[in-house]
C-alpha cells in the first residue's frame, strides 16, 4: 500500500503535501526534525489521507494536488466543498 498524505502546520497555516509507502515512519521524519521541507515548521497535524495500490499512483496524485497551487482546493479535499458544511 502507499499513501498520499496532507500535514497541517497550526502556527505557520500551512500545508506540506507528500506520498510515502510507510505513513508512520514518514510522520515521525517530518515531526522528529528528520524532514528539509517541515523541519522549520515544528510539528505538523496529519490532516489528510488516501490509500493507493502502488506508489506510483499516490506520486501521481500528489503530483496532481500541488500543480493546483491553492490553499483553497486542499481546504476543501480536507472539509469537503462548504456548502455541505
Amino acid at each position: 500500500m502507499a499513501w498520499l498524505y496532507i500535514l497541517w502546520n497550526r502556527s505557520t497555516d500551512r500545508f506540506y503535501i507528500g506520498s510515502t509507502i510507510n505513513l508512520k515512519r514518514r510522520l515521525l521524519q517530518h515531526n522528529s526534525g528528520n524532514t528539509r521541507t517541515t523541519r522549520l515548521l515544528g510539528t505538523n497535524e496529519l490532516v489528510y489521507t488516501e490509500e493507493y495500490t502502488t506508489e506510483l499512483e499516490a506520486r501521481n496524485r500528489e503530483k496532481q494536488i500541488k500543480s493546483y497551487k491553492s490553499k483553497k482546493y486542499i481546504k476543501e479535499l480536507i472539509h469537503g466543498p462548504v456548502a455541505q458544511r
